[in-house]
């Protein structure tokens, strides 16, 4: 029987550890200041660059590179049209890397339960008093736009989560 997800198990246990503090820095920066940093895109490609060759075959690796291009392209278009932040265009460019293109409907799956429970569980803390006054300082509780680095870090940890497991 074929794998459900092709990105195999022995590369999302290498690279779930190295993205995972990334997307947690990219969550949390996108709650505080409305901004995800050049410095976590450049880091999450960095790992890819870095530990994909030792993971993933040679052919696959390259390719993957091409799905940075496309997202990044799109992204740009969704900017320009104001849909989306830069920083969220670039960190999706960035994570596409790591998402295999036989696995793009999971991963779209998953970024709209990520959304979605990204978008519930935001707006929910809001409204408790002890979680909204310890975090009173966060940008994303002064402004109406959500803060998508949230939901795209969740969606990665997500995929590398079920490469790993779902087999």
């Amino acid at each position: 029987m074929a794998d459900l997800i092709a990105t195999p198990a022995p590369a999302a246990a290498v690279f779930l550890p190295l993205v995972l503090p990334i997307a947690l820095w990219v969550a949390w920066s996108d709650m505080k200041f409305m901004k995800i940093p050049n410095k976590a895109v450049l880091a999450l490609a960095a790992v890819f660059l870095v530990a994909g060759p030792f993971v993933l075959p040679l052919d696959d690796w390259l390719w993957r590179w091409l799905h940075l291009l496309v997202v990044l392209a799109v992204g740009f278009l969704m900017n320009m049209g104001r849909l989306i932040g830069a920083g969220d265009a670039k960190f999706a460019a960035a994570m596409a890397l790591f998402v295999a293109l036989e696995d793009l409907r999971l991963a779209l799956a998953l970024f709209a339960a990520s959304l979605l429970g990204a978008f519930a569980s935001h707006r929910g803390l809001g409204l408790l008093g002890p979680f909204r006054r310890a975090t009173a300082d966060w940008e994303s509780w002064r402004r109406r736009d959500f803060p998508m680095g949230l939901a795209l870090a969740g969606m990665l940890i997500l995929y590398l989560l079920a490469a790993l497991f779902g087999r």
